[in-house]
C-alpha cells in the first residue's frame, strides 16, 4: 500500500485535542448584562458556570452538577436568579427541563417537567407578558405537543394551549395568545391561517408547498405586534427567502433575500447550539439579521441599530457571526464566530463604550496555523445538477494522489457548511484529503436541489457521492484506490450504500448510527414523529405500510444487499438511540459475522443518536483513526 508522505505534515495532534469537551463554550449574557453563563468541564462533563461580566474563569461558580451526561442547552430567565437547562438520560432524547437557583448554586437542580418515559420537552420560550413564566412545549399526551405555562419560581405548570391534531400547530403572540395556525394537509401542503383572538375562528391566508420543505417550514415567527408571520418561503424563486405574511390581508412582503442563495435553516437541527437562521432582538423580539448559505455563511442585517453593532463585531474576527446574545438594553453583546480553524471564539462587546475583549477560545490548545483550511468547491453531477462541496486538504504536503475520506452529512435534509469540523481536521492532520459533498436532497442550495432527491435514495443521491470522489480523483487530489467513506445517521446509511451498491469503490467505510433497513427504521420511530413524515420520508422514500413501497424500500436498504459487503467496515451505535435503533446496526454486524467478513463494532450503552460523552467520543475517533490508517495508509497517533 502507498503510504502518506509524512515529512512536512504538521505535528500529530492527538485525538483528545479534537474530541475532548471544549474548555469553554455556549456563552450567553444575562438580561441585566452583569453576568455571563457558559459551559465548561466539571465532574468529567459539560456543566454550566456563571461569573460576573468583568470576571474571569477563576471567579466563576459551577451551578450545575451533572456527572452522567454533559449539558448542551441552557436558558436565562427574566429573573436573573433562575437559570434553566435541558437534559435527557443517556442520549434517549426524552428531554426534561431543570431549574437552577443561582442564589443557592450548590442545591441540586429541580426537574420542572417530570414526564413519563417516551415524553419530552420540545422547546422553551420566554413569555414577555408574564416575566416570571416561560412557555414549554411537551407531549405529556404522547401524540400531542401541547403548550404549558410554567411558573419558574414556584415550579407550577398549567396547560396553556392544547394541540387539537398532531398536524396542527397554533403560533402564539408575545402575550401567549393564538395568532396563527398551521395545518399540514394530507398532501403535505402547509396551510397558514389567521386566528381570531376573540372567537378562535380560523381564516386561511396562505398555502406553502410540501416537498420543498421536507422538515417543515422554518422559521415560523410571529412578529411582536402579532400582525405578521415570518416564514421561509421559495415564493416564485428557487431561493429560500424570509418573507412576512400579513395577518389581515394575507399579503406577502420579502423581509430578506439574497439572489442565488438560500436562507440557512440548518440551525433547526440543534436550536441554541448551532448558529440560528435568524437573530432576534432580546428587547423587542423583532428580527435583526438573517443567515444565508454560501461558500461562507452570509449575514444579512435588517435592523439599523444592529447594523452598527454588527459592523463593530465584524472587526473582531475574520470568521462569520455564529451565535449572539445581548442584555435587555442591547448595548452589551456576546458573539461567537464560525471559523474553519479557530472555532467559536467568544467576544464581549459593549456598544455604549466601544469596549471589546476576547472572553475565551473553546480549544486554546489548538494552533489555527497547524489546522487545515476548508475551501468551497463545485462540480456537476452526471446529470448536470450543480453540486457544492467543501474540501479540506492536509497542511504541508503536495495535494496530489492523497488518500481521501468522503465525509457524508446526516439528515439527509441538512447540509455541510464552511466552518470547523473536528472530523475533517483530525483526518487532514493524518494526511487525508477530506471531501464533504452536498448531494441532492441537501438543504441550502435551492428548491430544485432538495426535490431532486425524491425517489433517489441509493440511486442518484448515491451517484452524487461517487461523482464527488471521481471529481477529486480527476483533479489529482485523490488516489482512486484509497478512498474511504464515513458518515453518521443518513451519512451512515450512505456509507452502507457505498459498500453494497458500489462494493469496489471504497477501500474502507465507517457507519456511525446509520440506517440499514429503511422500513424498519421508519416503523421504529417514536409515534409522535410519524405524523410528520408526509413531506420527507414518505414523499422521498416511501411508506412502509404500503406493500409496494415497502418492497421498493427493501431494494434500497443495505441490509438487503449485505452479502455484497467485502469492504473493511467499522460500525458505531448508541444503545439508547431513539431515531436509528440498535437493531439497525446489530443486523448488519450479525450478518457480516455470520459470513466471516471482518467488521468492528462499537456499541455504547450510555449513548443515543451519536456519542456525546468524551470517553465515547475518544473511543470512536481512535477507532476511526486506526481503521483508516490500516486500510487507506494515513498516519496514526499514540494509542
Amino acid at each position: 500500500m502507498t503510504m502518506v508522505t509524512h515529512g512536512s505534515l504538521p505535528g500529530l495532534i492527538e485525538v483528545e485535542d479534537f474530541f475532548a469537551d471544549p474548555q469553554f463554550t455556549g456563552a450567553s449574557i444575562s438580561p441585566d448584562g452583569n453576568r455571563l453563563a457558559y459551559l465548561a468541564p466539571k465532574y468529567g462533563r459539560r456543566n454550566v458556570w456563571v461569573r460576573g461580566i468583568h470576571d474571569d474563569h477563576d471567579d466563576a461558580v459551577c451551578v450545575t452538577h451533572d456527572t452522567r451526561r454533559g449539558i448542551s442547552t441552557f436558558h436565562w430567565t427574566g429573573d436573573s436568579r433562575w437559570l434553566l437547562y435541558l437534559q435527557d438520560t443517556d442520549g434517549n432524547e426524552d428531554w426534561h427541563l431543570y431549574r437552577v437557583d443561582l442564589d443557592a448554586p450548590d442545591v441540586p437542580a429541580v426537574d420542572l417537567t417530570p414526564l413519563p418515559p417516551g415524553s419530552r420537552v420540545f422547546s422553551v420560550e420566554p413569555l414577555p407578558s408574564s416575566p416570571g413564566s416561560v412557555l414549554v412545549w411537551m407531549n405529556q399526551r404522547p401524540m400531542f405537543i401541547d403548550a404549558f405555562r410554567l411558573d419558574v419560581a414556584a415550579g407550577e405548570t398549567v396547560v396553556h394551549m392544547e394541540q387539537t391534531e398532531p398536524t396542527i400547530s397554533v403560533l402564539l403572540d408575545r402575550n401567549g395568545g393564538p395568532a396563527f395556525e398551521t395545518l399540514e394537509a394530507e398532501d403535505g401542503t402547509l396551510e397558514i391561517s389567521a386566528v381570531d383572538p376573540a372567537t378562535g375562528d380560523r381564516r386561511l391566508l396562505h398555502r406553502l408547498g410540501g416537498a420543498e420543505h421536507p422538515l417543515g417550514v422554518y422559521p415560523q415567527i410571529v412578529t411582536p405586534d402579532g400582525k405578521g408571520l415570518l416564514v421561509g418561503s421559495y415564493q416564485d424563486s428557487d431561493d429560500l427567502r424570509l418573507i412576512r405574511i400579513d395577518r389581515d390581508t394575507g399579503g406577502e412582503t420579502v423581509v430578506c433575500a439574497v439572489e442565488g442563495h438560500d436562507l440557512c435553516t440548518v440551525g433547526v437541527h440543534a436550536p441554541g447550539v448551532l448558529p440560528p437562521t435568524v437573530f432576534t432582538s432580546r428587547r423587542t423580539g423583532e428580527v435583526i439579521a438573517a443567515r444565508f448559505v454560501g461558500d461562507r455563511p452570509r449575514i444579512e442585517v435588517v435592523d439599523p441599530h444592529f447594523a452598527e453593532v454588527h459592523a463593530e463585531l465584524e472587526k473582531l474576527s475574520d470568521g462569520v457571526l455564529g451565535t449572539l446574545s445581548s442584555d435587555e438594553s442591547e448595548q452589551r453583546w456576546i458573539a461567537t464566530f464560525v471559523h474553519d480553524r479557530d472555532p467559536a471564539v467568544a467576544w464581549f462587546y459593549d456598544h455604549a463604550t466601544g469596549e471589546s475583549r476576547q472572553l475565551f477560545r473553546p480549544y486554546p490548545h489548538l494552533d489555527p496555523q497547524s489546522l487545515a483550511p476548508m475551501k468551497a468547491v463545485s462540480f456537476p453531477a452526471r446529470d448536470g445538477l450543480p453540486l457544492h462541496a467543501f474540501l479540506t486538504l492536509p497542511v504541508g504536503v503536495e495535494p496530489r494522489n492523497l488518500p481521501l475520506v468522503l465525509l457524508v452529512h446526516g439528515g439527509p435534509w441538512a447540509h455541510d457548511t464552511w466552518g470547523y469540523s473536528p472530523e475533517a481536521q483530525l483526518l487532514a492532520n493524518r494526511g487525508y484529503a477530506v471531501l464533504q459533498a452536498n448531494f441532492r436532497g441537501s438543504t441550502g442550495y435551492g428548491r430544485r436541489h432538495v426535490t431532486a432527491a425524491i425517489g433517489e435514495f441509493a440511486l442518484a443521491m448515491h451517484d452524487d457521492l461517487i461523482d464527488a470522489t471521481d471529481w477529486a480523483v480527476a483533479q489529482g487530489y485523490a488516489d482512486q484506490n484509497r478512498i474511504g467513506i464515513f458518515g453518521g445517521s443518513y451519512g451512515g446509511y450512505a456509507a452502507l450504500v457505498g459498500v453494497t451498491v458500489t462494493p469496489d469503490h471504497f477501500a474502507a467505510a465507517v457507519d456511525y448510527v446509520g440506517i440499514s433497513d429503511l422500513a424498519n427504521f421508519l416503523r421504529s420511530m417514536p409515534p409522535f414523529a410519524r405524523a410528520h413524515f408526509t413531506n420527507n420520508w414518505y414523499r422521498y422514500v416511501g411508506n412502509p405500510d404500503v406493500p409496494a413501497e415497502a418492497a421498493d424500500m427493501a431494494i434500497r436498504s443495505p441490509i438487503t444487499m449485505v452479502d455484497r459487503i467485502r469492504t473493511p467496515l467499522l460500525v458505531a451505535q448508541g444503545a439508547n438511540d431513539a431515531r436509528v435503533v440498535q437493531a439497525e446496526s446489530d443486523n448488519i454486524v450479525r450478518s457480516l459475522q455470520d459470513r466471516g467478513v471482518p467488521v468492528e463494532y462499537l456499541l455504547a450503552d450510555d449513548e443515543g443518536h451519536g456519542f456525546a460523552n468524551p470517553e465515547n467520543q475518544l473511543r470512536l475517533y481512535r477507532a476511526v483513526e486506526q481503521h483508516f490508517a490500516e486500510h487507506l495508509g494515513g498516519r496514526r497517533g499514540a494509542s
